[in-house]
Protein backbone atom coordinates (compact mmCIF):
# COMPACT_ATOMS: atom_id res chain seq x y z
CA UNK A 1 0.00 0.00 0.00
CA UNK A 2 1.34 3.40 -0.98
CA UNK A 3 1.00 6.32 1.43
CA UNK A 4 1.42 9.95 0.41
CA UNK A 5 1.36 12.69 3.01
CA UNK A 6 -0.19 16.00 2.05
CA UNK A 7 0.54 18.83 4.44
CA UNK A 8 0.13 21.26 5.81
CA UNK A 9 -3.60 21.20 5.45
CA UNK A 10 -5.98 23.25 7.51
CA UNK A 11 -4.41 24.40 10.78
CA UNK A 12 -1.38 22.18 10.24
CA UNK A 13 -3.33 18.91 10.09
CA UNK A 14 -1.86 16.09 8.05
CA UNK A 15 -3.85 14.50 5.26
CA UNK A 16 -2.92 11.08 3.92
CA UNK A 17 -3.65 9.49 0.58
CA UNK A 18 -3.64 5.67 0.51
CA UNK A 19 -3.35 3.91 -2.83
CA UNK A 20 -3.62 0.21 -3.69
CA UNK A 21 -3.51 -0.38 -7.42
CA UNK A 22 -6.31 1.71 -8.93
CA UNK A 23 -8.08 2.08 -5.59
CA UNK A 24 -7.55 4.93 -3.13
CA UNK A 25 -8.70 6.29 0.21
CA UNK A 26 -8.12 9.66 1.86
CA UNK A 27 -7.57 9.96 5.60
CA UNK A 28 -8.50 13.27 7.29
CA UNK A 29 -9.12 15.52 4.25
CA UNK A 30 -7.71 18.78 5.57
CA UNK A 31 -6.44 19.95 2.16
CA UNK A 32 -8.49 21.24 -0.76
CA UNK A 33 -10.63 18.60 -2.41
CA UNK A 34 -9.50 19.76 -5.85
CA UNK A 35 -5.86 19.12 -4.88
CA UNK A 36 -6.71 15.56 -3.87
CA UNK A 37 -8.67 14.88 -7.05
CA UNK A 38 -5.88 16.17 -9.27
CA UNK A 39 -3.31 14.01 -7.48
CA UNK A 40 -5.51 10.93 -7.76
CA UNK A 41 -6.08 11.37 -11.46
CA UNK A 42 -2.73 12.65 -12.70
CA UNK A 43 -0.25 10.78 -10.50
CA UNK A 44 -2.03 7.55 -9.61
CA UNK A 45 -4.91 7.09 -12.06
CA UNK A 46 -6.88 5.82 -9.07
CA UNK A 47 -10.51 6.06 -7.98
CA UNK A 48 -11.39 7.28 -4.50
CA UNK A 49 -13.23 4.41 -2.81
CA UNK A 50 -13.84 6.07 0.57
CA UNK A 51 -12.81 8.81 2.98
CA UNK A 52 -11.65 7.98 6.51
CA UNK A 53 -11.60 10.19 9.58
CA UNK A 54 -9.40 9.48 12.59
CA UNK A 55 -11.77 11.67 14.63
CA UNK A 56 -14.24 14.49 14.24
CA UNK A 57 -12.38 17.69 15.13
CA UNK A 58 -12.78 20.57 12.68
CA UNK A 59 -9.19 20.69 11.46
CA UNK A 60 -9.37 17.13 10.11
CA UNK A 61 -12.68 17.30 8.26
CA UNK A 62 -12.57 20.52 6.24
CA UNK A 63 -13.01 19.01 2.77
CA UNK A 64 -15.27 16.05 3.56
CA UNK A 65 -18.40 17.40 1.89
CA UNK A 66 -16.69 18.90 -1.16
CA UNK A 67 -14.68 15.73 -1.70
CA UNK A 68 -17.81 13.60 -1.49
CA UNK A 69 -19.55 15.86 -3.99
CA UNK A 70 -16.65 15.70 -6.46
CA UNK A 71 -15.96 11.97 -6.25
CA UNK A 72 -19.08 10.24 -4.94
CA UNK A 73 -16.93 8.55 -2.27
CA UNK A 74 -18.48 7.66 1.08
CA UNK A 75 -17.27 8.96 4.44
CA UNK A 76 -16.38 6.48 7.19
CA UNK A 77 -15.76 7.35 10.85
CA UNK A 78 -16.21 5.81 14.28
CA UNK A 79 -19.77 5.86 15.50
CA UNK A 80 -18.91 7.69 18.73
CA UNK A 81 -17.64 10.77 16.88
CA UNK A 82 -20.32 10.93 14.18
CA UNK A 83 -22.37 13.60 15.97
CA UNK A 84 -19.39 15.97 15.90
CA UNK A 85 -19.97 16.65 12.20
CA UNK A 86 -23.39 18.18 12.86
CA UNK A 87 -22.39 20.13 15.98
CA UNK A 88 -19.81 22.91 15.67
CA UNK A 89 -19.34 23.05 19.44
CA UNK A 90 -18.50 19.36 19.65
CA UNK A 91 -16.12 19.56 16.68
CA UNK A 92 -14.52 22.64 18.30
CA UNK A 93 -15.12 24.78 15.20
CA UNK A 94 -17.33 27.12 17.19
CA UNK A 95 -14.98 26.99 20.17
CA UNK A 96 -12.13 28.50 18.17
CA UNK A 97 -13.87 30.60 15.53
CA UNK A 98 -17.42 31.28 16.75
CA UNK A 99 -18.66 29.87 13.44
CA UNK A 100 -21.45 27.30 13.30
CA UNK A 101 -19.83 25.18 10.57
CA UNK A 102 -21.32 21.70 10.16
CA UNK A 103 -20.98 18.80 7.74
CA UNK A 104 -23.16 15.98 6.43
CA UNK A 105 -23.42 12.72 8.36
CA UNK A 106 -21.04 9.88 7.48
CA UNK A 107 -22.29 7.13 5.21
CA UNK A 108 -20.73 4.38 7.34
CA UNK A 109 -20.15 4.14 11.07
CA UNK A 110 -17.07 2.21 12.15
CA UNK A 111 -16.37 0.11 15.21
CA UNK A 112 -13.24 -1.31 16.79
CA UNK A 113 -11.92 -4.26 14.80
CA UNK A 114 -13.67 -3.44 11.54
CA UNK A 115 -11.64 -4.40 8.47
CA UNK A 116 -11.87 -2.36 5.29
CA UNK A 117 -10.67 -3.51 1.89
CA UNK A 118 -8.71 -1.19 -0.37
CA UNK A 119 -7.85 -2.94 -3.60
CA UNK A 120 -6.39 -6.22 -2.42
CA UNK A 121 -5.14 -4.81 0.88
CA UNK A 122 -6.69 -4.36 4.30
CA UNK A 123 -7.15 -1.46 6.71
CA UNK A 124 -8.04 -2.39 10.30
CA UNK A 125 -9.84 -0.01 12.62
CA UNK A 126 -8.34 0.26 16.12
CA UNK A 127 -10.42 2.27 18.58
CA UNK A 128 -8.22 4.58 20.68
CA UNK A 129 -10.61 6.88 22.57
CA UNK A 130 -9.35 9.69 24.76
CA UNK A 131 -8.55 12.60 22.46
CA UNK A 132 -12.20 12.22 21.50
CA UNK A 133 -14.65 9.42 22.21
CA UNK A 134 -14.42 8.04 18.70
CA UNK A 135 -10.73 8.52 17.96
CA UNK A 136 -9.25 5.62 15.99
CA UNK A 137 -6.00 4.48 14.48
CA UNK A 138 -5.84 2.73 11.11
CA UNK A 139 -3.50 -0.24 10.71
CA UNK A 140 -2.80 -0.33 6.99
CA UNK A 141 -1.99 -3.79 5.62
CA UNK A 142 0.15 -4.44 8.74
CA UNK A 143 2.70 -2.05 7.23
CA UNK A 144 2.10 1.24 9.06
CA UNK A 145 -0.25 2.91 11.51
CA UNK A 146 -2.13 6.17 11.01
CA UNK A 147 -2.63 7.52 14.53
CA UNK A 148 -4.55 10.78 14.11
CA UNK A 149 -4.29 12.91 17.23
CA UNK A 150 -3.99 9.93 19.57
CA UNK A 151 -0.21 9.70 19.23
CA UNK A 152 2.39 12.07 17.79
CA UNK A 153 6.10 11.54 17.28
CA UNK A 154 6.76 13.60 20.41
CA UNK A 155 3.56 13.39 22.43
CA UNK A 156 -0.18 12.91 22.25
CA UNK A 157 -3.35 14.85 21.59
CA UNK A 158 -5.15 17.10 24.03
CA UNK A 159 -8.08 15.73 26.03
CA UNK A 160 -9.82 18.90 27.21
CA UNK A 161 -12.27 19.25 24.29
CA UNK A 162 -15.68 17.58 24.01
CA UNK A 163 -15.43 13.82 24.43
CA UNK A 164 -11.85 13.89 25.66
CA UNK A 165 -10.66 12.09 28.77
CA UNK A 166 -7.14 11.84 30.19
CA UNK A 167 -7.32 8.34 31.69
CA UNK A 168 -9.04 6.93 28.62
CA UNK A 169 -6.36 8.39 26.36
CA UNK A 170 -3.54 6.95 28.43
CA UNK A 171 -5.27 3.55 28.42
CA UNK A 172 -5.48 3.76 24.63
CA UNK A 173 -1.81 4.66 24.35
CA UNK A 174 -0.89 1.72 26.57
CA UNK A 175 -2.94 -0.60 24.35
CA UNK A 176 -0.78 0.33 21.36
CA UNK A 177 2.09 -1.53 23.04
CA UNK A 178 0.44 -4.75 21.81
CA UNK A 179 1.28 -3.82 18.21
CA UNK A 180 4.71 -4.36 16.63
CA UNK A 181 6.83 -1.52 17.94
CA UNK A 182 8.76 -1.16 14.68
CA UNK A 183 5.64 0.01 12.83
CA UNK A 184 5.96 3.49 11.32
CA UNK A 185 3.29 5.85 12.58
CA UNK A 186 1.77 8.73 10.65
CA UNK A 187 0.11 11.17 13.04
CA UNK A 188 -2.48 13.89 12.60
CA UNK A 189 0.14 16.61 13.12
CA UNK A 190 3.89 16.67 12.70
CA UNK A 191 6.33 14.08 11.47
CA UNK A 192 6.29 10.30 11.34
CA UNK A 193 8.14 8.06 13.78
CA UNK A 194 8.39 4.45 14.86
CA UNK A 195 5.60 3.37 17.18
CA UNK A 196 7.87 2.20 20.01
CA UNK A 197 9.96 5.36 19.94
CA UNK A 198 6.86 7.57 20.00
CA UNK A 199 5.38 5.67 22.94
CA UNK A 200 8.70 5.87 24.79
CA UNK A 201 8.57 9.67 24.49
CA UNK A 202 5.38 9.83 26.53
CA UNK A 203 5.53 10.83 30.17
CA UNK A 204 2.55 9.36 32.04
Amino acid sequence: MTLEKLCPGSWGSNCYLLVSGTHAAVVDPSVKAETLCTLLQQKYGATLDFILLTHGHFDHVVSVDTLRDLTGASLYMHKWDAEMLSDAKKSAFYTFFRVDQTYRAPERLLEDGDELTLGEETIRVIATPGHSMGSVCYLCNDEFLITGDTLFAMGYGRYDLWGGDEKTLFDSLASLRSLPQHLPIYPGHGESALLGAALDNIIY
